[in-house]
């Protein structure tokens, strides 16, 4: 673990900009960190508690997975998803607008969800599972680089991995998926869609192909994120949240900022994986003599 950090902290020290992350390593439960409780804009990751506590009001039954929701063109004056480019008026169930808001980050499907369930509700959520995570608004408005953190939603590396944890726990112990509002079943729902991401320059990026990642991206103003749990075949191996801030539109070499920032962000997983995988931890056989 601890050679493993090292590393990490290297690729961190390399870069001009701020990074912040959590690790958690699944099979001995030993945890570390880098900036993990600096508070920093969330973008697309505030979409894990959304959907969670979208969750707790199906469970609860303020909200159904069949209902339908009607995507109208309020929703669409965004830049991030699909469904901004179609016409509007067109009806999906609340289920297929989740997985929506989570795979391909479509913000007209979160504008629409965060309506249906209530931004004061999500932030209630936060607070009853011991987030520090705030939700200001359902699609964000567009910002410049130098935007305050109060514009925005704001979360930190900790908070994002300690969400993970839950669900992970939540999918097979009905009183940790209690603490979420949920059930087992809704908990394993989330993990699902969350596996079924197609934006996979970060933390999937440098894994070996297939490797199943649960997992949000987020692109904000001045920053790039990702927050996911990685697996070994099907056995959940880490929780890693990464969050970059104040990365340059241009590297010191020429390249893009977000160009270093996906990259690093790959580089950690990695690092992560190549240590705490099953070949890293088994102790090689003595050669015969």
């Amino acid at each position: 673990m601890r050679a493993m950090v090292d590393q990490m902290e290297v690729l961190c020290d390399e870069q001009p900009f701020h990074t912040g992350w959590y690790l958690k390593d699944l099979e001995s439960g030993e945890r570390a960190g880098r900036a993990a409780e600096v508070v920093v804009p969330s973008a697309s990751t505030r979409k894990v508690s959304i959907l969670m506590a979208a969750l707790q009001a199906v469970r609860h039954g303020r909200l159904s997975l069949e209902q339908p929701v009607t995507i109208q063109a309020k929703y669409q004056d965004n830049d991030s998803g699909t469904f901004q480019h179609l016409a509007p008026g067109f009806t999906i169930t609340f289920q297929d607008a989740l997985v929506m808001m989570i795979i391909v980050s479509d913000n007209a499907c979160t504008g629409a969800v965060v309506d249906l369930v209530g931004l004061d509700t999500v932030n209630a959520f936060c607070r009853a599972v011991g987030l520090h995570t705030v939700h200001r608004f359902g699609i964000p408005p567009r910002l410049d680089y130098d935007h305050p953190l109060d514009a925005v939603t704001v979360t930190t590396p900790n908070d994002q991995g300690r969400l993970l944890g839950l669900i992970l726990a939540g999918s097979t112990d009905p009183a940790v998926a209690g603490r979420l509002g949920c059930t087992p079943e809704l908990c394993r729902l989330a993990l699902d869609i969350l596996s079924w991401q197609k934006l996979k320059t970060r933390l999937p990026s440098l894994l070996p192909l297939n490797t199943r990642v649960a997992h949000k991206t987020g692109t904000g103003a001045r920053g790039f994120m990702d927050a996911g749990i990685v697996y070994e075949a099907n056995r959940p191996l880490f929780i890693l949240t990464a969050y970059t801030d104040r990365v340059p539109d241009e590297m010191p070499d020429g390249l893009p900022g977000f160009a270093a920032a996906n990259s690093l962000i790959g580089r950690l997983a990695r690092t992560a994986y190549d240590a705490l995988a099953t070949s890293a931890r088994t102790p090689a056989l003595a050669t015969p003599r």
